[in-house]
C-alpha cells in the first residue's frame, strides 16, 4: 500500500457493534463467551478486520498516480508478489503468489507500487477472477502500457479446509491485455519468466 499503511476505518468506527456480533457469533455456535480464552477475542478479531478489509480505503491512483517519464519498452515483470485475501462466499482466506508483467509505452512505475497494488486489491472480500482482472484494468488504466499480464496463484481454505477438503491443490488465473493479448511469442515468454 502507498505510505502511508491503510486502515478499514469503517471497522474503527463500528467497533463496539461487531464486538458485540462477534460475541454473539461465538455464543450462538456453542462457545463460553466469558471463558478466559474467549475474553478478548471480539476485540481481537475487530482489529483483524481493519487490517485484512484494508482494501476498501485503497486509492489505486493514490498508488500508481506518481509514474516516471521512461523510455524503455520492453517487459517489466515483478513476481512473487505474496497476497492474503477473503473468500467473500465463506470468509474464509486464500493466499498465494501474483506475478505483473508490462511493457510500458513511455511510463514506468516504482517497483514497490505493484506490490501496494496487491495489497490494495486482496485486502476485502474477494475472489481470484476479479483480482487477477482487477490488477491488469487498474495498471491498464494508469500507465496505459503496450500490454500487461497478470497470474494469480491462490490456495482456498474454503476448498482444502472444508468442502471437498483437498489441500494444497492451486488455482491459477491469468489477465492478458493489449499486446500480450495479441503476441504469443509475448506471452509465452512473460509465463517462462515466471517458472520457479
Amino acid at each position: 500500500m502507498p505510505a502511508k499503511e491503510y486502515k478499514n476505518t469503517r471497522v474503527a468506527e463500528n467497533r463496539a457493534a461487531i464486538e458485540g456480533h462477534i460475541r454473539e457469533i461465538l455464543r450462538l455456535i456453542g462457545e463460553d463467551v466469558d471463558r478466559e480464552g474467549l475474553l478478548d477475542t471480539p476485540a481481537r478479531v475487530t482489529r483483524m478486520y481493519e487490517e485484512i478489509f484494508a482494501g476498501y480505503e485503497a486509492d489505486y491512483k493514490d498508488i500508481l498516480g506518481v509514474a516516471f517519464d521512461e523510455k524503455h519498452e520492453e517487459l517489466v515483470i515483478v513476481k512473487d508478489i505474496v497476497y492474503y485475501s477473503q473468500c467473500e462466499h465463506h470468509m474464509a482466506p486464500f493466499f498465494g503468489k501474483i506475478h505483473i508483467g508490462y511493457v510500458p509505452s513511455g511510463k514506468i512505475a516504482g517497483l514497490s507500487k505493484f506490490a501496494r497494488l496487491v495489497e490494495a486489491v486482496t485486502r476485502k472480500l474477494q475472489v481470484q477472477e476479479r483480482i487477477t482482472s482487477e490488477i491488469a484494468d487498474i495498471i491498464e488504466t494508469e500507465l496505459s502500457p503496450h500490454g500487461c499480464m497478470v497470474v494469480v496463484e491462490g490456495e482456498h481454505l474454503c476448498m482444502c479446509a472444508r468442502g471437498v477438503k483437498k489441500p494444497g491443490s492451486k488455482t491459477v488465473t491469468s489477465a492478458v491485455r493489449g499486446l500480450f493479448r495479441k503476441d504469443a511469442a509475448s506471452r509465452a515468454e512473460f509465463l517462462s519468466l515466471i517458472k520457479d
